[in-house]
């Protein structure tokens, strides 16, 4: 198991009249190689939820377990934790600094110790891996597009080899080819690597499509933790919380109103047009 949380809570301004909980009670799990989406309206926790997960924020109670291993037991090496489970924030273009690309990436394994041939080896691989390519390298960061940036940040993270990913918001801010080339980068990694994933995003056309399961919260509590058929089946709840279904369930929800037998737990397009063929097959065949 990657990752066990246990009745996390998460005060601002703790002890003072100001006194807030951004997390309440949250437990979960979360195991090898899945892929998981964290959605909720702003400000119902999730970035904070996150930044527990490799030890940034410290829970106000509660446990939080990495591979069975309570990270705040005195002595836990914090440091290697963020080595294993990298984190992303959301416009992390914003911290590239370095002269080129190619040096940018290899900060992260540099800091961590290794030797010179492992810290190059690990930034071509990580490059490689988010698909930039080699011409690229020895640019400075502030010449690419805000696609390749982010690529670049990305590969940053990478390099030190995690073993879980966490990205919010990854595609935040992108056109919808450089939005879609980096989910498709990300989904590669976690079928290729077999990396467990988590993914914060405000898309549910994105979190349909890609996630296991789904964490979905609303003021700083878990309110739905299921597969994205089950979770998005209860659109009319997520709408009471800020939230949506993927546009495709209200379509077909709509032909399921007007008579049309689609099945109801559709969540992605792909689904929906073999559903709409398998019904134009079936009709076919009748006539």
């Amino acid at each position: 198991m990657a990752i066990r949380a246990e009745h996390i809570n998460y005060l601002y301004g703790e002890g003072t009249a100001f006194e807030q909980y951004a997390l309440k009670d949250v437990s979960f799990e979360i195991h090898d190689g899945q892929f998981i989406g964290v959605i909720g309206h702003t400000g119902s926790g999730k970035s904070t939820l996150i930044q527990h997960l490799n030890g940034l924020l410290r829970a106000s109670s509660g446990k939080i377990y990495y591979n069975d291993e309570d990270i705040y037991q005195d002595g836990y090496n914090m440091k290697l934790l963020r080595s294993h489970v990298g984190l992303v924030f959301q416009y992390p273009e914003h911290q590239l600094f370095e002269v080129d690309v190619f040096s940018d990436v290899c900060f992260g394994p540099r800091n961590q110790g290794y030797s010179k041939e492992e810290i190059e080896q690990r930034a071509r691989e990580a490059l490689i891996q988010v698909g930039l390519e080699e011409r690229f390298w020895r640019q400075s960061p502030f010449e690419l597009s805000g696609g390749q940036k982010r690529r670049v940040a990305i590969a940053g993270v990478l390099a030190m080899q995690p073993e879980v990913l966490i990205l919010d918001e990854p595609t935040a801010g992108l056109d919808p080819r450089g939005r879609d080339e980096i989910l498709e980068q990300i989904s590669a990694l976690h079928k290729e690597k077999k990396m467990t994933i988590i993914l914060v995003s405000h898309s549910m056309e994105d979190i349909a499509r890609y996630a296991d399961r789904i964490l979905v919260m609303s003021h700083g509590e878990k309110m739905f933790d299921a597969p994205p058929k089950e979770v998005f089946r209860h659109y009319r709840e997520l709408e009471q919380m800020g939230l949506a279904a993927p546009q495709i369930t209200y379509v077909v929800q709509r032909l399921r109103d007007q008579g049309i037998p689609l099945k109801e737990d559709i969540t992605t397009v792909e689904e929906a047009k073999a559903g709409i063929l398998e019904l134009l097959g079936k009709a076919g065949g009748e006539v």
